[in-house]
């Protein structure tokens, strides 16, 4: 009889509490319970949609005990802590909210039992000093401050098995040979005695055509906890590829547990055979070297409990024909259906441990352990190719602070020492080097590249947003002085008003009436900043206001993507803005809006993206008159094969003159970096915005977008 699971979903109900009770809620009365759903968040429950505390949740359900069976209740997921009872004997108490967290019961168990459990999500108000474990659903510039993530938030689970129970399997391609894979397996158990037990394997293709792989290993048990390893051979493998490169074949792994010739245990889920490794922060995935797009991927909802399969398919259908190939979890852990579609869709993720900004000393050994737990969960999921320890291990308490003493307290933590990176982090990344040597693993996200000082990691720039920064120029001779800082920038980006069908789901449609506050307060959004860079208080009604930020946002944004495009492998390896949705309703940095309605900027992206992309790069889109500019034309192809291309240029004058007009053609070499197809001279003779308009063709895709170059008065 292999494992049994089942999911206690039904009869929850939930009461806030005001201490521990050691489990027994018998005195309560009943009108004090409130039937709730489970998984869910108790702000989702209209009552307590403003509470933050304690909870307690409380189910009853039945079980048919067997005889010489074992069974263990799963949590999957549990903001924040938890402490647990079964029948009112303590189960124990835990910690993290992504952790799963199993606990034998089979000596507690009955046919008629109740389970509950006391749940705490505690707001953490001095930002600079945090010790939860939460990262973006606590603390964040792009979160609803007045949420609180509290709850069961995944199925609590009651698990039925034989008398040697698998904890984990963990599966790891170890080497890619012509026409045989060699994986290393790593079996936990816990056994009630030492025995021999014997692996039975079954390969499965899941998405492809292909033979079905079956093998047996042997391996020794210990009593109680135990870890057992081994290699297993799988011949003419079929390899998991990210979309753009190829099929993300998938096997189907079955592994079965069996003693004394009856199954104990069984498991199975889904795996894809590959390689991946980063060479200078340049990324090879399967042996080929490739180039990286994408962006930041924030919670799929602030209530994480409501996502969905479809939503996830979604998002990472909307990402593949944005030409993205990677998405980076931003500081959390997303909801298991996420890995699931991306392994399937062919989608890359950089997966970020949810440590935002700054926290207190005291969170180092929870932040050890649950680290350990982030890889094991996560491991056999072929999309999540790089680790990262920490976003952005800076002195942060609000974006938009940008008073002196905060840039300073800022600039020391970022150019000098702090506990977090220095110490936190780098305890962290050797964790996981120790549980994972199969994968990369970055420190923390946004270390900059100092010479003699410091060699950095990805790097972070937001030129042309915060005023700590500075403007587009300043970036642009920073990156002249200091090229490292280009090999791989995973954040840049400025905000925007959703289109206007969401927008006026959250705020009025009249712009006078608008609640400014709440915007800031509940949305996102950054006023000040916005006024920095453009006069946005005098927009005349809302659409003017939309079309302003949006079409700011994706200037902003093509100018980063063409500069870094233009230093594809010299040094660039990849290209992550920030951000790809709203997980809430919002005035923010994304290209898609909470509902997932295309801004503008998302329609930029995709073209900034595209495999084969001709752009050009001027030192300065704006000219004094009687100067005069160059403008060299460039082409990039990212795909693994060559194509044929012809490309048309023009450039045309304010009163519509056409003062340029070539034709090329061109064979792209497979995954060819930036190359020069031409170079215009601008010498205007007028003030006003000269255009240049480019077009590429190829047997199978077209392209077209426009530069506007303007030229002053004076």
């Amino acid at each position: 009889m292999t494992r049994q699971i089942t999911q206690l979903t039904h009869h929850w109900r939930m009461t806030p509490t005001n201490g521990f009770h050691q489990g027994n809620y018998t005195a309560i009365a009943d009108d004090r319970w409130v039937s709730c759903v489970v998984p869910s968040h108790w702000q989702s429950e209209p009552l307590f949609r403003q509470y933050v505390g304690r909870m307690v949740y409380q189910t009853r359900f039945a079980a048919h005990i067997q005889p010489d069976r074992r069974y263990w209740l799963r949590l999957n997921g549990v903001f924040y802590y938890c402490r647990a009872w079964l029948n009112d004997q303590e189960l124990g108490r835990y910690e993290g909210y992504f952790t799963p967290h199993t606990c034998e019961v089979t000596h507690v168990i009955a046919a008629d039992n109740t389970l509950t459990l006391e749940v705490s999500c505690p707001e953490e108000h001095d930002k600079v000093n945090k010790r939860l474990i939460t990262g973006v659903f606590s603390h964040w510039d792009s979160l609803d401050s007045t949420t609180n993530p509290g709850g069961v938030w995944l199925p609590v689970e009651l698990i039925e098995t034989g008398p040697a129970h698998i904890r984990n399997l963990l599966l790891t391609t170890h080497h890619i040979a012509p026409h045989q894979a060699e994986l290393r397996f790593r079996l936990q158990t816990d056994a009630v005695h030492a025995c021999r037990a014997d692996v039975h394997w079954r390969f499965a293709p899941r998405n492809f055509a292909g033979k079905v792989h079956t093998l047996t290993t042997t391996v020794a048990l210990a009593a109680r906890q135990h870890e057992a390893s081994g290699l297993l051979h799988i011949p003419d493998p079929q390899l998991w590829w990210s979309h753009d490169l190829g099929h993300p074949a998938l096997y189907q792994v079955t592994a079965t547990l069996i003693i004394n010739g009856q199954i104990s245990d069984e498991v199975s889920f889904d795996f894809g055979i590959r390689t991946f490794e980063m060479k200078n922060w340049i990324p090879y995935l399967n042996g080929r070297r490739f180039f990286m797009k994408g962006n930041n991927y924030p919670p799929t909802d602030t209530r994480i409990a409501t996502t969905t399969r479809a939503r996830c398919a979604e998002d990472i259908r909307l990402a593949r024909e944005c030409h993205m190939n990677v998405l980076r979890v931003h500081a959390h852990v997303a909801h298991p259906d996420l890995y699931a579609e991306a392994d399937a869709q062919g989608m890359l993720i950089w997966q970020d441990f949810p440590l935002q900004w700054i926290y207190r000393r005291e969170v180092l050994e929870p932040a050890k352990r649950q680290v350990r737990e982030m890889v094991q969960l996560l491991h056999n999921h072929p999309s999540v190719v790089i680790w990262c320890m920490h976003n952005e291990a800076v002195h942060v308490a609000s974006t938009s602070d940008e008073r002196l003493l905060t840039k300073l307290r800022t600039y020391w933590s970022v150019f000098v020492w702090n506990w977090n990176r220095d110490v936190l982090d780098t305890t962290l990344q050797h964790e996981v080097a120790v549980e994972d040597s199969s994968r990369p693993s970055v420190r923390s996200s946004g270390e900059y590249a100092i010479p003699l000082w410091h060699k950095g990691t990805d790097t972070h720039f937001y030129y042309g947003w915060y005023m700590i920064y500075g403007k587009l120029a300043t970036w642009q001779q920073l990156i002249k002085r200091f090229p490292a800082n280009t090999r791989f920038v995973t954040e840049f980006g400025a905000q925007s008003f959703p289109n206007h069908e969401s927008a006026v789901r959250f705020m009025d449609a009249d712009v006078h009436k608008i609640d400014w506050a709440k915007l800031q307060r509940q949305h996102s959004f950054q006023p000040d900043i916005l006024a920095y860079w453009m006069d946005w208080r005098r927009a005349t009604d809302l659409h003017q206001l939309i079309a302003l930020t949006q079409q700011y946002q994706s200037h902003i944004n093509r100018h980063y993507i063409d500069r870094l495009r233009l230093r594809k492998y010299r040094p660039t390896g990849g290209i992550v803005p920030f951000m790809f949705h709203d997980a809430n309703p919002a005035v923010s940095w994304s290209i898609l809006d909470y509902w997932r309605v295309p801004k503008q900027s998302y329609y930029a992206m995709q073209m900034a993206f595209r495999p084969q992309y001709l752009f050009c790069v001027v030192e300065s889109e704006t000219l004094a008159h009687g100067t005069s500019v160059d403008i060299p034309i460039m082409v990039v192809n990212d795909a693994p094969h060559e194509v044929a291309v012809t490309i048309e240029i023009r450039l045309c004058a304010p009163d519509d003159r056409e003062l340029v007009k070539v034709r090329h053609t061109r064979t792209l070499p497979s995954d060819a970096m930036a190359m020069r197809v031409d170079e215009l001279r601008l010498q205007p003779d007028m003030p006003g915005h000269y255009r240049v308009q480019l077009q590429m063709r190829s047997a199978h895709d077209e392209m077209a977008q426009e530069y506007l170059i303007t030229v002053s008065d004076a």
